[in-house]
């Protein structure tokens, strides 16, 4: 049999709550690392979660950056998410996990102490 193959996926939202600071746009400061390990977390116990949970791995946030036009007072959050899928598995039901994830945000509005944009959430598109 072959193995499975690590997939990844893109998720993509704006958190509302979150004043957008240079600090952010840079991968060593400490106030990156440190939303970056909330936002893994987070994410990675929110997708566990979800219909992938079996074959999740984890998420990793790569970027922050400035939300819609050049709104500072939100912060978008741009993370890769891998996953096993097996050789005769379906593709990644990206519309389904939406719905997923919608539902375990309270539709698009919380992701733990943040405030989610309800428009801006994207499942690998």
């Amino acid at each position: 049999t072959t193995a499975a193959a690590l997939e990844r996926f893109t998720v993509n939202f704006t958190i509302t709550n979150l004043p957008y600071t240079s600090d952010l746009e840079n991968p060593n400061s400490a106030k990156f690392n440190a939303t970056q390990r909330v936002m893994n977390t987070l994410l990675d116990g929110l997708l566990k979660k979800s219909s992938i949970g079996p074959d999740f791995h984890r998420c990793e946030t790569t970027a922050f950056r400035y939300g819609p036009g050049s709104d500072r007072d939100q912060t978008q959050v741009d993370a890769v998410c891998t996953y096993s899928k097996e050789p005769w598995a379906a593709p990644l039901n990206r519309v389904g996990l939406y719905h997923q994830v919608s539902n375990k945000t309270r539709g698009i509005t919380e992701l733990g102490p943040y405030s989610l944009h309800k428009d801006r959430l994207y499942i690998n598109g």
